[in-house]
């Protein structure tokens, strides 16, 4: 049954014309009051093609900034501006233009888990669903990917094509072992182990299958197992169990929690739409730039 708050949510939604998007890795509640649920590039996707004047990004800045990059006709709100990224932050566009150039102008490919300002500077981005493919079409046998180093290796390994790297990485999923992994099958020896490319190449070769976290939501529901470990943050457990409720989900290590990912809450949601407290908007410079790079991606099939 809804709250108070949780029906004031709805009801100015409505009233102005809002959707509410939520990241696969956000608390439940956040989650249930959301219009959308999922990764956060085709949240922005989804959301631009619809009629809504506002745009409430429950995730963090990157992902705002790209709601608005798709979208800047909209008001796009991210209800707690302090939500940011650790691994996004590892990399800024001016070294990334100097690296780029050291390494004689090869094409930079660069991880939607990054700033618009950084966008703006790359050839093309990649999501961890498309990274393999977005590799492939790429004209070159030699590029540079950023900012995390373990999904570059995982690109690296698919392809026959050099890809240089940049030392970032998601601190959570690069923080779990081969022992967390091992401790997690033992616990549950039925089920398979589904890990995500942000994670280390170790932990890559233990998986079962590798996965973004819709692709993960996906690959459970074709499995004809019902048991499962998932080598992602820790907040996938809510929608993956609710998409597939007869089956069974246990997350590779409890030390996979993001706590970015989890500094909005109602209250937030509730202020931002009162208020359009905040409003997230990019350099129109830069947001064209970025959208080239995102465009590129999305045109590939």
């Amino acid at each position: 049954m809804e709250n108070q708050i949780e029906i004031k949510i709805r009801q100015l939604a409505k009233e102005k014309n809002a959707i509410i998007l939520a990241h696969n890795y956000q608390p439940p509640e956040i989650q249930e009051i959301a219009d959308l649920c999922g990764d956060s590039l085709e949240l922005s996707i989804q959301a631009a093609k619809t009629s809504a004047d506002i745009i409430v990004f429950c995730g963090v800045l990157f992902m705002a900034e790209t709601a608005y990059i798709l979208s800047p006709e909209k008001t796009v709100l991210l209800p707690n501006p302090d939500a940011g990224c650790p691994m996004a932050d590892m990399v800024d566009p001016a070294a990334l233009t100097a690296r780029k150039k050291a390494l004689g102008n090869i094409p930079v490919v660069t991880y939607v888990n990054s700033s618009a300002a950084v966008k703006a500077v790359s050839d093309i981005c990649c999501t961890s669903a498309n990274v393999i493919r977005v590799t492939n079409a790429i004209d070159t046998d030699e590029m540079l990917m950023t900012p995390d180093r373990n999904l570059a290796q995982y690109a690296a390994a698919n392809t026959h094509k050099k890809i240089h790297l940049w030392e970032g990485y998601c601190p959570f999923h690069n923080n779990l072992t081969p022992q967390d992994v091992a401790a997690a099958k033992a616990a549950h020896p039925k089920a398979l182990f589904i890990a995500h490319p942000e994670c280390p190449p170790q932990i890559l070769e233990l998986a079962d299958s590798i996965q973004s976290t819709s692709g993960m939501i996906r690959f459970a529901g074709e499995s004809d197992k019902d048991q499962f470990i998932l080598g992602t943050e820790t907040g996938l457990i809510y929608p993956i169990a609710k998409a597939h409720p007869n089956k069974r989900f246990f997350p590779a290590s409890d030390k996979m929690y993001c706590l970015d990912m989890k500094k909005i809450t109602l209250a937030h949601v509730l202020d931002s739409l009162e208020n359009l407290t905040g409003e997230i908007k990019v350099p129109e410079d830069i947001r064209i730039a970025a959208l080239g790079s995102v465009q590129k991606m999305i045109d590939i099939k």
